[in-house]
């Protein structure tokens, strides 16, 4: 018994940084999902699959992605769909954000370690500030998850014939996987047979953008919401890119499906603005689809990519490497091609740690990106384009497919697989999840420049 003891304080003593225990707990809960999903109740021909695909659609659910290897609502029984619907709301909360909040219901305090454990998961400022963080992640979500399915229900039932039972599930079900950026359907064909309809499609493609913005946005909005001039340089940011980025997606969408006759050029112009409107927000790392995503051009593809992997706010359920990371590197560009010895954001200075960790974000996402493409690429017949689409759609936990992913083979995957955990918890804390120990240098080298460019 003291052995034992002795085993778990030691095995505590090495999670006893925030990102380690975040790393932990997500792989603990996608172990969990695996073993759900394997279960034969799982599946509607109650036969068991195997652990690739089982682990695959729990690392989709609980890094809310959206990408699938079999269809969501033919194979998965109801219980399967309700094993997913739950991993996908953890995972939006954060698995510390909702045990922080069983710690707070259950002692009424946060203990400062838990503190720390949150913080590290919902990005908040302070220790001190996690209670009031966990509450409003936990209030937030729920709010734009009902408001949204209290669109949605209404119309399934009055629109289009459903069972009030079958719309309320069907309702509930899609506004958590749109708030979440989950993108996963109870539809074979994703939201394509409402290519038409603005009451399904605008109510699911505003939780997305809401969920994508970020909690600590979404929280600052609620109290400052008409007092811009005291946002801080986070929101302003997020908010500003973000907007930048979809003007300019749905610009860029629509006018490259404008005449393909099999995504946009069929619709009225009403309908080509909704749809491109729409496919401007699922980048964002949500997944639904109206049109066929692999019917569209080459360039659309291209061109999602990038939105794909920018994704959307920090500490939110978007992932990519988020829309301050991008912002903050095209403000450090703009500061040395003007020869600022400072970065500046508005009124403010950028401090050198934040210029680092935006760097190497960015440049461990390109890395694991090209690795897993070039992998790929080595293993199947497909092209270029459709497997870049697919690796960055599962690093960016987006969820939109060409569809190819089915038709990989276990390897390709199980490489998807960890490109969505990878995604999903950020090359930054993943790493610092694995790193021994940071190293503090007492003494500095003698400077020297090398000629770049």
């Amino acid at each position: 018994m003291v052995r034992l003891r002795s085993l778990g304080q030691r095995i505590f003593a090495q999670l006893d940084r925030p990102a380690r225990v975040v790393v932990v707990a997500f792989g603990s809960a996608l172990v969990v999902g695996t073993l759900l999903l394997a279960l034969p109740v799982a599946t509607e021909s109650r036969e068991s699959v195997s652990l690739v695909v089982a682990s695959f659609t729990a690392a989709s659910a609980i890094c809310v992605t959206g990408l699938v290897v079999v269809d969501t609502p033919t194979h998965w029984s109801t219980f399967g769909e309700l094993v997913i619907l739950g991993l996908v709301q953890v995972g939006g909360f954060g698995i510390m954000t909702l045990a922080s909040l069983f710690g707070l219901l259950v002692t009424g305090r946060l203990r400062l370690r838990t503190r720390l454990v949150t913080q590290a998961e919902t990005k908040s400022l302070g220790p001190g500030a996690a209670r009031r963080v966990v509450v409003g992640v936990v209030r937030t979500s729920l709010l734009f998850e009902a408001a949204t399915a209290l669109v949605l229900i209404p119309r399934l039932a009055l629109g289009y014939g459903e069972p009030w039972g079958r719309a309320t599930y069907l309702g509930v079900f899609h506004a958590i996987s749109a708030f979440n950026n989950a993108g996963f359907s109870l539809y074979p064909d994703s939201l394509e047979r409402y290519a038409a309809d603005p009451w399904i499609l605008l109510p699911v493609a505003l939780a997305v953008i809401a969920g994508g913005l970020g909690f600590p946005v979404l929280l600052e909005l609620r109290r400052e919401l008409l007092k811009p001039a005291k946002w801080s340089m986070h929101t302003k940011i997020t908010l500003g890119t973000s907007g930048l980025l979809l003007a300019l997606g749905m610009l860029a969408i629509t006018a490259a499906e404008w005449t393909n006759p099999h995504t946009l050029g069929g619709m009225s112009i009403p309908a080509r603005l909704l749809n491109g409107f729409f496919h401007a927000v699922m980048p964002r790392t949500a997944g639904f689809n109206s049109v066929d995503v692999g019917d569209m051009h080459p360039g659309t593809w291209l061109f999602t990519d990038v939105l794909m992997f920018i994704g959307g706010g920090s500490a939110g359920t978007a992932g990519g490497i988020k829309v301050t990371t991008f912002a903050l590197l095209a403000f450090v560009i703009w500061a040395e091609l003007r020869g600022e010895p400072h970065v500046n954001v508005g009124r403010r200075r950028l401090p050198e740690d934040i210029q680092r960790q935006a760097l190497a974000i960015a440049l461990l996402s390109v890395g694991a990106v090209m690795a897993c493409t070039l992998i790929l690429l080595a293993i199947t017949p497909f092209t270029l384009d459709k497997v870049l689409f697919e690796v960055i759609s599962a690093f960016g936990t987006v969820g939109l497919s060409t569809g190819v992913t089915p038709e990989l083979p276990a390897v390709g995957h199980v490489m998807l697989t960890a490109l969505m955990f990878l995604g999903r918890l950020g090359p930054i804390t993943l790493g610092a999840a694995l790193a021994l120990r940071s190293r503090a240098r007492r003494y500095q080298l003698p400077e020297e420049r090398p000629v770049v460019g």
